[in-house]
């Protein structure tokens, strides 16, 4: 299983409420409409900060996580003609694209 982990900001001069609305109820849905989520994504996960109180301040509005089977399952996803047409697009209008981290991981649990 490969796991992607994408740490989003959200675009200028939108506010944090809707950041978070767009994410999970626009684009979500959107994202999950494709048929290539159900055939190449093993698991989709939105999440956002809450408050915390002793912790410091959240180094960005959103996490992604995006895990799949192989690479193939990755690039036949990413290379999909809806992804491109229809999914990429939106990520933009909400999604600082310059301030995107990414992380690649192979998950071991441990507990």
């Amino acid at each position: 299983m490969i796991k992607f982990v994408f740490m989003i900001n959200r675009i200028d001069g939108m506010s944090s409420e809707a950041f978070v609305e767009h994410h999970r109820n626009c684009h979500a849905p959107l994202f999950t409409s494709i048929p290539e989520a159900r055939q190449y994504v093993k698991r989709y996960t939105v999440s956002h900060p809450v408050p915390a109180d002793g912790y410091p301040s959240p180094a960005y509005d959103g996490l992604t996580e995006i895990w799949f089977d192989s690479w193939e399952d990755h690039d036949a996803f990413f290379a999909s003609r809806n992804y491109k047409e229809l999914v990429n697009p939106d990520e933009s209008r909400f999604i600082d694209m310059d301030s995107v981290a990414v992380m690649v991981t192979e998950e071991m649990a441990v507990v």
